[in-house]
């Protein structure tokens, strides 16, 4: 998804375009983490960058998405740039915590 969406809509309340906007993103990713994953992969990632317009868009992660909607609304600013890429990926193993306690061995 790569959308410049309006938030100054003639007609429409503020308040319902921006959960309109909300809606439609969060549809997409669902749309998106359900497709079949290729082999070798885990899960989707999703690759995000936001702003004001598309020169201006920065890399964010996927769970920042909403608040920088919101403080564009809340700036009052008439539109914004998002741009969602979903790509397979798989889970990284954590490395064994340093201070956890090992189990006795019997």
């Amino acid at each position: 998804m790569k959308k410049t969406f309006q938030l100054r809509i003639e007609g429409k309340h503020p308040d319902r375009v921006l959960d309109a906007v909300k809606h439609d993103i969060r549809r997409y990713i669902k749309r998106e983490r359900r497709r079949e994953l290729p082999a070798g992969a885990d899960f989707w990632d999703f690759d995000c960058r936001f702003g004001s317009s598309v020169d201006d868009a920065e890399v964010i992660h996927l769970n920042d998405i909403t608040g920088r909607i919101d403080g564009v609304a809340k700036d009052g600013g008439p539109q914004f740039y998002i741009e969602i890429l979903a790509r397979p990926a798989q889970r990284k193993a954590r490395p064994p915590a340093e201070d956890a306690v090992p189990e006795p061995a019997e």
